[in-house]
């Protein structure tokens, strides 16, 4: 299987981040790609795709806000890096908000997601890599792997937020159907729910969307990804979401897995996209579930014996010692 990754990606390197009320050191590490890298045993640089694919899936105000915040709010005379501090309460009007500190409420719904002066080249070469990943199994290839780092999923097509900026799996499902692919699906197996993913595809009937994650009744991100929630419009069932209680296990998780293969199976897809968080491991730092390393083995294996040509996205995980070994147990599964 081929695996892309860039070590501008490594980068991007936020010094603290707003968590469970109080300021801490930020989780998403360079050391998290660095040992998946190293483990791995070698990546490709990506090719540059360009922006066009990008702005195929987000906003362009959003992605100039990405480039030019940090220097504005340096200019503004702000320490350290750009975190919000304000939202609108209910819904956001399309306001013309010039203010640094408007406009990062305007583009983000957390405060744990710092924007630094690197932050959009890492996330800009995260994106090449997820593309180099898709157009390698456009090309023929049956799988490959993109270490995206940041990650990709809780950013939606104008907002950030979850340690994520670009939404890589939905570049790499944009990019396939704009290359030809009549139907794409996404399987999102991180341990926390993928709310930038699914709205980004929640009106449309061509981008299936499934995911397991923690019950957002109890986890982050809280306001997405309840089983209710099931698309809209052109996209009504095309949808699902399947959450699951702190402290799942391989069978439980297994079965729901299962579920959304058979959805997949019914949405008849010509590529695959799999989110995938190693954040549902055992002895994950923030997260409550219990796969174990060779857990990771078997549902690899069950994705796989569906056919599908697959693209491999990397989205969360912060037990960094064991990130390398979980990837492996994965990239093996699949292979």
């Amino acid at each position: 299987m081929r695996r892309f990754f860039d070590l501008r990606q490594l980068t991007h390197a936020p010094e603290k981040e707003l968590h469970n009320g109080g300021f801490t050191d930020f989780a998403e590490k360079p050391s998290r790609a660095e040992m998946i890298a190293a483990a791995i045993g070698g990546t490709e640089r990506p090719t540059d795709h360009g922006e066009a694919p990008i702005l195929a899936v987000h906003d362009a105000g959003y992605v100039d806000f990405l480039k030019q915040a940090p220097a504005r709010w340096a200019a503004a005379g702000r320490p350290g890096d750009v975190i919000g501090y304000v939202w609108p309460v209910v819904g956001r009007r399309p306001l013309r908000l010039d203010r640094i500190d408007a406009q990062i409420g305007q583009y983000s719904f957390d405060a744990a997601t710092p924007l630094t002066a690197t932050t959009w080249g890492a996330a800009y070469s995260s994106a090449q890599s997820v593309l180099s990943a898709t157009h390698a199994v456009l090309g023929g290839e049956r799988a490959a792997f993109a270490l995206c780092r940041p990650p990709g999923h809780h950013a939606g097509a104008d907002y950030l937020g979850g340690y994520c900026y670009l939404n890589t799996a939905a570049i790499a499902a944009q990019a396939a159907r704009d290359a030809g692919c009549a139907r794409v699906a996404i399987l999102d197996i991180d341990y926390h729910h993928g709310n930038g993913t699914q709205d980004i595809f929640w009106e449309r009937g061509d981008v299936f969307y499934a995911s397991l994650h923690a019950d957002p009744a109890t986890d982050y991100p809280f306001y997405w990804g309840h089983a209710d929630e099931t698309g809209a419009g052109d996209g009504s069932g095309a949808t699902l979401n399947l959450p699951l209680p702190q402290g799942t296990t391989l069978d439980a998780f297994r079965r729901a897995q299962g579920k959304a293969l058979e959805a997949i199976t019914r949405f008849g897809p010509d590529l695959l996209v799999v989110s995938f968080g190693a954040d549902t491991w055992e002895g994950d730092p923030i997260s409550h579930f219990n796969l174990t390393t060779a857990d990771y083995g078997v549902l690899a294996r069950d994705i796989a014996a569906c056919g599908w040509p697959t693209v491999v996205a990397m989205e969360g995980g912060y037990a960094i010692e064991a990130l390398g070994s979980n990837v492996v147990s994965l990239l093996g599964g699949m292979e």
